[in-house]
């Protein structure tokens, strides 16, 4: 029998729906919400080419060493190991870079991190089922990266979605607006939030600027956890959800060094006790957090941690009454 990793499980898989109504009736840029980074990351293709989000020399060791150097590269590409059991833990809101691959006809796109992973329709059709099967979940796709990708694959793509969702899209209004009764009442289940000119226009894919996620570019804990603090207080009031990325993006020495072990066995296990002690201590609310990925999301009880900080604004609007 398959034995699921620590941390995953489908005890969430209705969390959305099972909130209070006092929490259903909040704007969604209040609650908080649990993502993951490079959320289809769990699988890559060490057979295709090195991809073009790669810098120069990346690409020439790969060309140089083939296969051995991109199994290296797995073990630094890979952020994520499941994706089906990421829904049924409860995260929402995912983390997307893709691309086309180049020299391959037509128009088709992939997930890529480093390494090419599986087809955009394949994770979106995976989505949709699960969506189809719990209702009142919601989920927010954050399309943030494109590599070699001409202006047909972005008509491609967001035609892609329009079919795969249907009317399943929120269309793009006031932030302030999203509640979850709002969206049960609409039967909306996606947001997406298309980082290009091309979706201008589009009323289903909502600008990139409604999802500041700033980056801390750091290997070490204890910058993370102060420029995760620093870009809290200067979330805006208004107009915009905010993602604080509770990630740690290693640099070139951290690869050499680390080289055999990978991202999760160097970098990752050994800081989350001090990461995950910053997610218990956050709140939700209008000055707190809202939605917070991590990488490895399995390593952990990380989307049940978030999903429960919410019981903080159920609390404070208890006391009130």
């Amino acid at each position: 029998m398959k034995t699921r990793p620590a941390g995953i499980g489908n005890v969430n898989a209705d969390w959305m729906g099972s909130l209070s109504s006092k929490l259903s009736a909040m704007p969604l840029k209040h609650l908080a919400v649990p993502g993951s980074h490079d959320s289809f990351t769990f699988w890559v293709d060490v057979h295709a080419p090195v991809g073009p989000d790669q810098r120069t020399y990346v690409k020439y060791l790969a060309t140089m060493f083939s296969v051995l150097a991109k199994k290296v590269m797995v073990k630094w590409s890979m952020t994520q190991v499941l994706f089906k059991e990421q829904l049924d833990a409860g995260i929402r809101y995912f983390d997307l870079r893709v691309s086309s691959k180049p020299g391959e006809p037509g128009n088709e796109i992939y997930f890529i991190h480093g390494l090419f992973g599986h087809k955009v329709r394949d994770g979106l059709l995976e989505i949709n089922s699960f969506l189809g099967r719990h209702r009142k979940e919601v989920v927010f796709l954050d399309f943030n990266h494109y590599y070699a990708m001409e202006a047909e694959h972005h008509v491609y793509l967001i035609s892609m979605l329009q079919e795969v969702f249907g009317s399943k899209l929120c269309s793009h209004c006031a932030v302030e607006n999203i509640t979850l009764d709002y969206l049960w009442e609409k039967k909306y289940q996606v947001i997406v939030f298309y980082h290009h000119s091309s979706a201008q226009g589009v009323p289903v894919m909502w600008p990139g600027n409604k999802i500041p996620a700033p980056w801390a570019n750091t290997t070490e804990p204890i910058q993370l956890i102060e420029f995760l603090e620093t870009t809290l207080k200067k979330r805006a009031k208004q107009g915009s959800f905010h993602v604080s990325q509770a990630i740690l993006t290693p640099t070139v020495n951290t690869v050499a060094k680390g080289l055999l072990w990978g991202l999760r066995s160097y970098l990752v296990e050994r800081n989350l006790p001090t990461i995950m002690s910053w997610v218990e201590a956050q709140r939700p609310g209008v000055d707190g957090v809202n939605i917070i990925t991590s990488d490895f999301v399995d390593l952990t009880d990380f989307a049940n941690v978030v999903i429960k900080l919410n019981n903080l604004l159920l609390s404070e609007q208890d006391h009130v009454t």
